[in-house]
């Protein structure tokens, strides 16, 4: 809406007249230890070294352990909002597709790769429908969170089109006991009461071994109440595991460490309720019954659908220090498993099978009366990674850097449709008990993704003011996919192998000037790719069915200026970007005999401009304000297959996103308070491209832009630590993801809100 695009822009604009007239200093985008820090004193491993961010000659915001456990911002909802060009579709916790820069046109393999540590997350490819299923750890004991902005394909590889988003966890700390635990309540307004509930501990084992491990559970009050089999506050979720890491240091040139992560997102039903497809407005009535339902959010519901997510990952790391440079390898197992059940009795063109479908398929006594279709929707995704690298050591007039990387990746979907009974909602068994159900549908696609890649890249120093880092990077991959069709629908069992092979090369080069202490510019070129891959014909497609897609890739033109003032009061980082997207890959609509069906394919491309500015002023001893502005100017290339048009903006890529946030400290006879708010606001999003949606409305689907309020108060006494929120102040509804047009009842659609207006206070013990 124009009035939030202004919104966003005054709001930003009078921040940074403000900041502006001040004697300036840093730019605390963290804080590191409870202290705010500047941007030389903020450590980033960004370019696979540790080094100060005023160093790294490219785009990055790095949000502090502290800040973000003060804000309670536990997923990348939480806090979207507080990094620059970050936005996000999520249609469910656990299930989210993260967008950085714009870069996004729907589709099933992610734009934005995801790191713990040093080890990638998630899928590479689409075949387990990783776009959507990003790594949405919990940030309780992390040390901060990186994102880089722009294609880092050099030294993060695949899937790293719209940049990296970095979770750096807490290291054992060797010879020091720490321990803490933290108990919180949280009312939604309109919904549940939420609680949670974590504790660390670090435990040193003599001087060259500790152990440090963590754990959380978190229940997130549901708000959304069910009509049909009624019931209140469907959607309460639950998340909880835990973190253990184990860090042996027996030189002082050799340390080995060992994590696991485990995390599971329990989910009751699905974060949405049934709006008018037209406006998105809740339902005005139920319908079957035609009874007002009093414009609440409200999912029509007979059988309650569910999501199960499991995050396992298991890392070891080794360093040794040569003197002259530093030898690392990472070598890391994932699996992440996602089940997704499904009611699909609403279906017309949609996924899923409509009753009619299945009646002429010969299953029997299924009437719209009596029973109605889910299907659980499986994807499993195991990872094995190994990163060896050596890097320079030292201050030298060139710092370099040369490694290798290897994945191999097995994954499957699993899909298969079972009747539920509509008077009681529980699912029919069994099974055979409705003729001709056992064997309707059974699919399976079975893959396996393969990469091997080398890269390197070097700083030259040509004085002590100026330097060029320059990278590259050649990836090479082998995929095979099989896929198993059974039952009545699919004509009876058949199974089809493909396979594909594919090598990139991606670059990046980036000049930095320092022009000033504190103060520098940089320029930065650079390359990065998604891996294409085999496409399994189904029967009876048609003959422009691709068998296969190319890698698309991104070429990012950048440029960005980082300064401060001498005493460090006031602060700026601006970037510039124009982005050139290539062979985009999309999910495509074709018609077969059986009715429409859906495969990956290759788009002309996009074109992306815009920029980032953060601001950031301290006037005083503990007030800090800092403000966030980015701009984005989408535009797809050529039509597509799937609804989209030359010119259209891509999903989920807002023109404006904006965010100010005020904090201040201060002691009080021997107590730490504090007091802080953060404004958000956020333009007008499209929505994924729907071709059924585009020839009802003759228009793309609009999420209106939207703003919010949330504000912090606490205080440190002794070794109690006290916090109040409330997020969400002004209960905005503004709408985060959409389901597919028609799959709803009465040709309605499912849409997902943000979590509404939430106070809560959470107390804290350390020893």
């Amino acid at each position: 809406m124009r009035s939030i695009r202004r919104a966003a822009m005054a709001t930003s604009i009078l921040a940074l007249l403000t900041a502006g007239g001040a004697a300036a200093q840093a730019l605390p985008d963290t804080r590191q230890n409870g202290e705010a820090t500047t941007g030389d004193d903020i450590i980033v491993t960004a370019q696979k070294r540790e080094q100060t961010l005023a160093q790294v000659p490219q785009s990055i915001s790095v949000l502090g352990g502290d800040a973000l456990e003060q804000r309670q911002a536990r997923t990348i909802a939480d806090y979207a909002a507080l990094v620059p060009g970050l936005s996000f579709e999520s249609g469910n916790p656990g299930q989210t597709r993260v967008v950085l820069r714009g870069i996004n046109a729907g589709g099933a393999s992610p734009t934005v790769a995801v790191y713990l540590d040093d080890t990638p997350f998630g899928s590479s490819t689409s075949q387990t429908n990783g776009a959507t299923l990003a790594g949405d750890f919990d940030t309780f004991d992390i040390e901060r969170l990186e994102v880089l902005r722009g294609p880092q394909g050099t030294l993060y590889g695949a899937n790293s089109l719209g940049g990296v988003v970095k979770y750096v966890t807490v290291a054992p700390k060797l010879g020091e006991w720490q321990a803490r635990g933290q108990a919180g309540i949280e009312t939604v307004k309109g919904g549940d009461v939420g609680y949670s509930g974590n504790a660390v501990l670090n435990v040193p084992l003599g001087d060259k071994i500790a152990v440090r491990a963590s754990g959380f559970y978190r229940r997130t009050g549901g708000y959304i109440d069910a009509i049909g089999l009624r019931d209140d506050n469907i959607n309460r979720a639950d998340s909880y595991g835990g973190r253990a890491s184990l860090l042996v240091q027996p030189t002082d040139r050799l340390s080995l460490r060992a994590t696991a992560v485990l995390q599971n997102i329990d989910v009751d039903s699905r974060n949405a309720f049934d709006a008018d497809p037209a406006t998105l407005a809740p339902i005005a009535a139920d319908p079957f019954t035609g009874a007002p339902t009093g414009g609440g959010e409200l999912r029509y519901q007979l059988f309650p659908d569910q999501n199960r997510v499991r995050y396992r990952l298991y890392t070891g790391t080794l360093a040794y220090d040569f003197g002259f440079a530093t030898l690392t390898s990472v070598t890391s197992y994932s699996r992440q498993v996602a089940t997704d059940r499904s009611d699909v009795s609403y279906n017309e063109g949609g996924d899923g099978l409509t009753l009619a479908q299945l009646a002429s398929a010969g299953v029997y006594g299924l009437s719209p009366d009596a029973y109605g279709i889910y299907y659980p929707n499986q994807s499993t995704q195991k990872k094995f990674t190994q990163e060896a690298r050596i890097a320079s050591n030292g201050s030298s007039r060139v710092e370099w850097l040369v490694g290798g990387y290897f994945t191999r990746e097995p994954g499957q979907l699993f899909q298969r449709y079972f009747p539920y009974d509509n008077a009681t909602g529980k699912a029919v068994t069994p099974v055979p008990a409705i003729p001709g159900f056992s064997d309707l549908a059974f699919a399976q696609l079975d893959s396996v993704y393969k990469e091997y890649a080398g890269f390197g890249s070097a700083t030259v120093h040509f004085s002590d003011r100026f330097d060029l880092t320059l990278g590259g990077r050649y990836s090479h991959n082998d995929q095979r996919t099989t896929q198993l069709l059974d039952g009545i629908l699919f004509g009876g069992r058949s199974e089809s192998r493909v396979t594909s092979s594919e090598g990139v090369f991606t670059w990046s080069a980036a000049p930095r000037f320092e022009f000033a202490p504190h103060s520098e510019v940089y320029a930065r070129v650079a390359k990065g790719y998604r891996p294409g891959g085999p496409n399994v014909v189904p029967p009876g497609a048609p003959a422009d069915y691709p068998t296969r897609t190319d890698a698309d890739t991104l070429m990012s033109y950048e440029a960005g200026i980082r300064a401060q003032t001498a005493d460090r009061s006031f602060g700026i980082d601006l970037s510039a970007y124009y982005l050139d997207w290539d062979k985009t890959l999309i999910v495509a609509t074709f018609q077969s005999d059986a009715g429409p069906i859906t495969a990956d394919a290759n788009g002309r491309g996009a074109r992306v401009h815009g920029f980032e500015a953060t601001a950031a002023l301290r006037p005083i001893r503990g007030f800090d304000v800092t403000a966030t502005v980015a701009y984005n100017h989408s535009r797809l290339r050529g039509d597509t297959a799937n609804g989209g048009l030359d010119g259209d903006q891509l999903p989920f890529a807002p023109r404006w996103n904006a965010n100010v946030s005020a904090e201040y400290r201060w002691d009080l006879r021997g107590a730490k308070p504090y007091v802080g708010a953060d404004i958000s606001a956020v333009s007008d999003r499209p929505g994924n491209f729907d071709l059924v949606y585009r020839d009802t409305y003759g228009r793309r689907l609009i999420f209106d832009g939207y703003s919010t309020v949330n504000l912090r108060a606490g205080a440190a006494l002794g070794r109690l630590d006290l916090s109040l929120y409330a997020r969400n102040l002004g209960n905005s509804r503004g709408l985060v993801a959409a389901g597919t047009y028609r799959t709803r009842p009465n040709g309605g659609i499912a849409v997902s809100p943000i979590q509404p207006r939430t106070i809560g206070a959470t107390l804290g013990l350390r020893f």
